[in-house]
Formats: structure tokens, sequence, C-alpha cells
């Protein structure tokens, strides 16, 4: 925790979520969030990615408490000078408050001890066929919005790294993902995904129960 920012760029993404120990592509092209990637790539790398608490990005919009910071790992300019950027989960971040400054994205200065588990390296004793049987009722909810999940692909990664993954792109409402994201830690993020599942029993589009 020592090595973390205290003060950090913020990049509100309404339902939009990034999880410690996964990885996402972002494609960046408004001016504000290109200087905020310039100046992050010229120091630590480290962006705070987090969500509004409505739908509109707007400067004025209220932020949820928590976030989650992520660390630029791939960077590549386009011809039309947008930015495609591939960002790594690594620890969760509370708002301790904005920091009122003349850029143009907004900064935070954020704490990060209440996720010190965030950091730490967990291997689990689970087999693959269990986590699949467990997230039978996920695969379903995926696979009536037309979401496809590789199975087998995420055989390789750790549990945790396969909760947040699952969670991370489950479709679920902004409130739900934020629910996930400041849920403890990964056993209890797992029962959370069940617990908002139950209430995924009926198909919303013919209300039919989920086979």
């Amino acid at each position: 925790m020592k090595n973390l920012p205290k003060k950090i760029p913020i990049f509100p993404l309404s339902n939009f979520i990034i999880f410690p120990k996964t990885s996402v592509p972002l494609n960046i092209f408004e001016p504000r969030y290109i200087d905020m990637i310039d100046e992050s790539m010229k120091t630590n790398k480290f962006i705070g990615m987090i969500q509004p608490k409505n739908v509109q990005n707007d400067d004025s919009l209220e932020l949820f408490n928590v976030g989650c910071l992520g660390k630029i790992i791939s960077f590549k300019e386009t011809e039309d000078r947008r930015y495609i950027i591939e960002l790594k989960g690594i620890t969760r971040f509370e708002i301790i408050k904005e920091i009122k400054s003349e850029k143009k994205y907004r900064e935070c200065e954020v704490d990060f001890n209440k996720f010190h588990e965030d950091l730490v390296d967990t291997k689990e004793d689970l087999k693959f066929s269990d986590l699949e049987l467990i997230f039978k009722d996920l695969k379903s909810v995926f696979e009536k919005r037309g979401f496809l999940i590789n199975w087998k692909g995420l055989e390789k990664q750790s549990l945790d790294e396969i909760i947040n993954a699952l969670a991370m792109a489950s479709p679920f409402t902004l409130e739900e993902k934020q629910i996930l994201l400041e849920t403890k830690n990964f056993t209890n993020r797992k029962s959370k995904i069940a617990e908002i599942l139950s209430t995924y029993t009926f198909d919303n589009y013919n209300n039919t129960t989920i086979q």
C-alpha cells in the first residue's frame, strides 16, 4: 500500500466497473481523458475507474464512493488520435474528497486501507466443475441476454479472478455491479452474485422461468 498514490485521476464511466486482478480494454477519445492518459503515462500509469450515480457522464455528477485503481499495461495511439489502452485492476479505493484543480478531468484524494486483501494472492482448492455448477444460473442469465462466456478459457485463471471477471462482465444493473464491487472479498462476492441471481429467476422479456 505504501507505493500507491494518495491522489489519482478519476475516470467516471457509467455501468462499467473493473475489479482487482482483471484486465479490460478501453477506447479513449474524449479530449479531457486523452489529457488524463497523457499525464498518467508520464507518471505512474494509474487511473481510478468509478461509476457515477446516474447514466450521464458529466463533471457535476455525484460519484459512488468506491472505485478500483487500474494501471495501464498496454498503450496504442491510433491515426485519428484515439488511445487504445488495456487497464489492469490493482485494488479498490474509497474516495476521501474531490480535489479542485485547473485540469479538465477530475481528481480525488483516495484511501486503500479497507481493501488490503485485493493485493494478496489467494489460491482456493475448488474444482472448476464445482464453480461451473455454482454459476449455472449466471450462465443462463448471460445466454438469455446474448452474452457468451468461454468457461473453459476461464479455467486457467484463479478462483478470485474468475469471480471478478464474471461479476464485471455480468448483465447486471449499475447498482448491482456497484454492490459487487463493494463486497468485501471474492468469497462474499460469489454469494452476492447468487443472491442477485435469485431476482433473475424469471426472464424479464417473456416472464418465463429460466431453465
